[in-house]
């Protein structure tokens, strides 16, 4: 099954089955970007909009984006409102989905089912503004080491997602080839127990303003 249409399929379960990795990643983002202000914003990763009302409150802008559409339906559902917009596209192949520049792009569950990250934060710098910011939230490479991927369950029995392991260096690398400077990171772990593998990673990026 291809990553489209297992979240295809998983849409229609996405909001009530028990997640703790969607639920911990939702608060991990608004502490992020809490003290930060953007007017403009890419959502890549939107889903059923678990953060796309809360980024469309702190923006004047928000295109957000996905791969499935059961999903941006979902997501439609929730956000209704003349300043958002939901996008269909592939983030594997060229960015044609956008034809502005924005100064938030920010990437939720995503990059694991990417295989090749220096052509996302190629893309990505193409269309952030100087002094923009990137922020990932991404299932810990911790907990994938343990062998956990993105899966769900259905009456055919269990799904999981087609996922590829990224080292925290591997982003801090890739961000780095794309001029893109690390300013923060965090880690999220279950009921905040710090002696326990932690579930998500965070990492803020900022592209330098030019001189």
């Amino acid at each position: 099954m291809s990553i489209r249409d297992a979240y295809n399929s998983w849409a229609i379960q996405y909001d009530t089955n028990q997640n703790k990795t969607r639920d911990l990643e939702g608060i991990a983002l608004r502490e992020t970007l809490h003290p930060l202000n953007f007017e403009h914003c890419l959502e890549i990763g939107c889903g059923t909009g678990k953060n796309s009302q809360w980024l469309a409150e702190k923006s004047a802008n928000l295109t957000a984006v996905d791969l499935s559409e059961e999903m941006l339906n979902r997501a439609r559902q929730k956000v209704e409102a003349e300043h958002v917009s939901f996008v269909q596209a592939d983030i594997t192949k060229a960015w044609s989905f956008v034809d502005k520049h924005f100064d938030l792009i920010s990437f939720s569950l995503v990059l694991e089912h990417i295989a090749d990250l220096d052509h996302i934060f190629a893309e990505v710098n193409k269309v952030l503004h100087p002094g923009g910011f990137v922020y990932l939230g991404e299932l810990h490479p911790f907990k994938q080491y343990t062998g956990t991927k993105a899966r769900f369950d259905t009456e055919s029995g269990r799904q999981i997602v087609e996922c590829y392991t990224h080292n925290i260096s591997d982003f801090v690398l890739a961000g780095k080839q794309s001029d893109l400077k690390l300013i923060d990171m965090n880690e999220y772990f279950d009921e905040g127990d710090r002696s326990s593998i932690p579930r998500i990673l965070t990492m803020l990026f900022q592209k330098p303003f030019s001189h």
